[in-house]
Parts: C-alpha cells; structure tokens; sequence
C-alpha cells in the first residue's frame, strides 16, 4: 500500500464529486443563507414566529417563478426586461375580465394567457425578425405597461371573488402557503427539463456557442422562442398570484420585478453571458433575497433602502466573477 493511499480517506470516485459539492457556489449560497437566517433571529423577536416564516415566503415566491424561467432564458444567451410589464398587461386584462363577470377560472385562464401571448411576441420579435432580445424587451416593457396605464388611468379593478383571492392568500396545510408549494412544484419541474432532458443540454450548448450548435443540428430559434413562451408563461401565473394577494389591479403592479428576478437568477451561479447555471443555485438565491428583504421590512427599514440593496447586489455578483478572472490571470 502506498503512502498516497494512507492519507486518502475516499476513493478517488468519491472524493472529487464531494469535493466539487463542498467547494460549489451552491454550498456558499447555503452558508450565506444560513447566516443571514440567524441574524434576523437575532435582529427581530418576531422573526422566528412560524406566521412571520410563513409571510416570508409572500415575500420572494412570485418574483422566484420569474426566475426559474428567467435562468433558461439567459443560460440560453438570452435576456427578458419585460417580466414586470407582462404581470401588470396581465393583471389588467383578469380585473378588465372580471367587469364583464368573468369567474375564477376564466380570470386565471385570462391571466396565464395573456402571459403566454406576451411571452410568444417577444419570442417572435427575437428569433423570427433576428432582433437583439435586450433591445425588444426594453421596447415591450413600455409596450406592455403602457397598454396597462391606457386601460386603467389612475383607477384600480377591486372586487375579485374570495375563490380567486385563495390563490395569493391560501394555505395548503397549516402556515405552508400555496404560493410556497406551487414555487417548489416548478422548481423540480425546471430542475429535471434543465439538468436532466436533451432539451436542458440544447439549452447549455446554445448558450456556450449558438453557432455550433446549430450546425450540431440544434433548432436555435425554436428552443429560445419556447423559453421566450416559458417566461411569459411564468410572469402570467406570478400575476395570478400577486394580484389574487393584493385583491386589486393597477397599472403600476410589480413595478422592479424584472430586477430582483434577474438578480436572484445572477446571485444563483447563472452566468449573465450564458452557458453555465443551475436551478437550484437560483432557489437558493430566492431564498436569500427574500430573507434580506424580509429581515429589512421588519426593522422598518425603507423601501427605496431595499431597491438600493438589490441593484448593489445585482451589480457586485456581476462583478465579482470579472474581478476575480483579472485577478488570476494577473497572477
């Protein structure tokens, strides 16, 4: 026996894959939200009530739906800024449905559509007319809410049937809302058709090199107009929920969803130039924006103090891998 087996606890086939696991942004992210739990135990009494945990998760779910979607989309090298629009065009479309006595299926029906449809047209604009996906979605975020703002002026839709409400406001079991259980549902969804279809593997090969992957014979265009549906599909069914939660539509709902959404997806490993990413980094990172977010709001700290904290974030994980790579090559 040689003496570089004495000093090795496990075989080479385990100790890489559990040194890679100790070692992966997923592991810090855990740290970070761990530590971040316990000093909201520490900063808040009310902190650890299970109703207080149970209105945390209020506080990040319909922006971590975006997510799951939005991390597809920019793997695949591409960007969606219209998210927050496409929930307020939605929201109004249900609560215009809701005057002509529109029921609760027919509001949800509404509200998911109206997300898809937003969500092909983006599609559509990117792949079908080759146009930059930053550039359309900046034009269809005014596009969207400003249809939204034509609709409704300075009035607001009120009057939702409780039965509608149950889907922002409900709990499945005790302080586990319906909201938490549908978010985690997706998440597996997202995490099988990424790490675990041929249709995940297109989507990292397109966003490492669309060119080859084209000539691999991948269908480009048609997968990214799916993603493009897929983030539509989400932000519709975030507007369900927020506007089930909050009981009324204005058009300025979910105003700077687009920013936390790209930034959990970001804070969650998901390179911002694509190719790399995982769904459970960007559950994780859900997580930890909600905790700050919800540790803020119980010391009363200021809104705007929150907007100033995620676009701090959002910036400084950008950053950081860039800073690091001059680093290392300086060296």
């Amino acid at each position: 026996m040689t003496d570089t087996s004495l000093h090795r606890s496990l075989p080479d086939r385990l100790d890489k894959p559990l040194k890679s696991a100790v070692l992966s942004w997923e592991s810090l992210l855990v740290l970070v939200a761990l530590g971040i739990f316990i000093l909201n135990s520490f900063a808040s009494p009310y902190f650890l009530n299970a109703w207080s945990l149970s209105d945390l998760t209020f506080n990040f779910t319909e922006k971590a739906l975006i997510a799951l979607a939005m991390a597809l989309l920019i793997i695949s090298g591409e960007i969606d800024l219209s998210v927050a629009a496409i929930i307020a065009l939605a929201s109004t479309m249900m609560g215009l449905a809701l005057q002509y006595g529109a029921d609760t299926p027919v509001l949800v029906a509404v509200g998911v559509g109206v997300g898809i449809a937003c969500g092909a047209f983006n599609g559509f604009l990117v792949t079908g007319l080759k146009l930059p996906s930053i550039v359309v979605t900046i034009g269809t975020m005014s596009l969207f809410r400003g249809i939204a703002f034509i609709i409704l002026g300075d009035q607001s839709f009120k009057g939702y049937p409780k039965s509608f409400s149950w889907f922002g406001q409900g709990y499945v079991w005790w302080v586990i809302s319906f909201e938490l259980v549908l978010f985690l549902v997706c998440a597996v969804i997202y995490w099988v058709l990424l790490h675990r279809t041929n249709f995940g593997r297109r989507i990292f090969a397109i966003g490492n090199n669309d060119v080859a992957a084209r000539f691999s014979g991948v269908r480009v265009e048609r997968i990214k107009f799916i993603l493009f549906c897929l983030t539509g599909l989400m932000s519709g069914m975030a507007a369900v929920l927020l506007t089930a939660r909050l009981g009324s539509t204005r058009p300025s709902i979910a105003e700077g969803f687009e920013l936390e959404a790209i930034t959990m997806v970001v804070l969650g490993g998901v390179s911002i130039l694509g190719g790399a990413g995982s769904i459970l980094g960007v559950v994780l990172a859900a997580l930890i924006v909600g905790l700050v977010t919800f540790g803020l709001g119980l010391l009363n700290v200021p809104g705007i103090v929150m907007t100033i904290f995620t676009g701090s974030l959002l910036i400084v994980v950008i950053a950081l891998p860039i800073l690091f790579r001059m680093w290392r090559q300086r060296a």
